[in-house]
């Protein structure tokens, strides 16, 4: 069962870094990483995310053969501090994107992954 903010919350398009964990931990979300590697280097990756970065050639040419393969799951963005990650969705929802979502805070930002003590990962 997906998070009530998934449907009720303040924004429909926007998930706490909690509930993007917990979703991903139960396999229920395609969690994407899209900041640069150096910026994941600083930090870590989100544990459970996957990275693409949203500045590389055939960013959405990627996303899209993911969504093919894990269909009917939905696709949350992260990045730093959550700006990009709905920049990103919207703009894709406006190509005919559907079941995106955004991390609130990001990574680093207010309520975000790491200030929420969230697990990283080690990123090469």
């Amino acid at each position: 069962m997906l998070p009530a903010s998934f449907v009720f919350g303040q924004d429909a398009n926007t998930l706490s870094s909690r509930e993007a964990f917990e979703a991903a931990q139960a396999k229920r979300i395609l969690l994407i990483d899209i900041r640069r590697a150096e910026e994941r280097a600083d930090t870590g990756l989100p544990q459970g995310a996957l990275p693409f970065d949203a500045d590389a050639p055939a960013f959405e040419v990627r996303l899209a053969g993911l969504r093919l393969d894990n269909p009917g799951k939905r696709i949350v963005l992260i990045d730093r501090t959550g700006a990009q990650a709905v920049a990103i969705a919207q703009k894709l929802a406006g190509r005919g994107w559907r079941d995106l979502a955004a991390v609130r805070g990001g990574v680093l930002g207010p309520g975000g992954w790491l200030p929420e003590k969230l697990p990283v990962a080690a990123y090469p």
